[in-house]
């Protein structure tokens, strides 16, 4: 005879699994963090805004953008580059966008430091490395429609993702494998590829950025 599952573990739907579930896993990733700065001197912050200017690039960022990247407020942002330039890891120059403006840029110290604070713990890969192949596609799409809506809500900044890009093609190709294409770089991908952060990503104007994530969801073709 089957137990009866109890009356409040009934009462848990699976949304509130999942929310535990990642919960979870935010507060592993926060003591890793912080266990970190005793290595190397750097709070989590820190750490990201070097991890986020290495993302982007030679062109270097402005103040607001590292702000909304993060999503912590500009006082924080300013505080934290501070910080960093007086350690000599990034440096503030004109933009090369525009000149009117700062931009922040690593030094080849950051820069030595920005590829150890982008690595991720060797825990959290082999955690991913037990799902398999569809496993990871399947969470990555639920990941990207989690992170859309949150952006939607205006709890997370725009983040530079394929499903909101000028180049994404979703569901052009037969292949239930690699559905999607790229035309900045040409070639077809599948949902296991997708990218939450591209430094290639161009955004779309809102209406044609809906138009193009509802083909996504919806296993339309999209795009021009």
């Amino acid at each position: 005879m089957i137990a009866s599952i109890p009356t409040a573990a009934a009462d848990v739907s699976g949304a509130d699994h999942l929310a535990t579930g990642l919960a979870k896993i935010g507060l592993v990733l926060r003591h890793e963090a912080w266990q970190r700065r005793g290595r190397d001197g750097l709070t989590p912050t820190q750490g990201q805004i070097l991890a986020l200017l290495r993302a982007r690039g030679e062109a270097g960022t402005r103040l607001g953008e590292i702000a909304d990247g993060l999503g912590v407020t500009a006082a924080s942002a300013s505080d934290s580059v501070r910080v960093l330039a007086e350690k000599n890891m990034v440096r503030k120059e004109r933009s090369k966008a525009d000149g009117r403006s700062l931009a922040v840029r690593l030094t080849s110290r950051g820069a030595e430091e920005a590829a150890q604070a982008a690595e991720w713990p060797d825990f959290l890969l082999q955690a991913i490395d037990a799902l398999d192949e569809e496993e990871r596609a399947v969470f990555l799409r639920g990941l990207t429609k989690m992170i859309r809506i949150l952006q939607e809500q205006g709890r997370v900044s725009p983040a530079r993702m394929c499903a909101t890009c000028r180049y994404f093609r979703p569901n052009v190709h037969r292949d239930s494998e690699r559905p999607h294409h790229c035309a900045f770089v040409d070639a077809a991908f599948g949902d296991g590829e997708l990218r939450l952060d591209c430094a290639d990503q161009e955004p779309l104007p809102p209406r044609e950025a809906r138009e193009l994530w509802d083909a996504f969801l919806s296993g339309q073709q999209g795009g021009r």
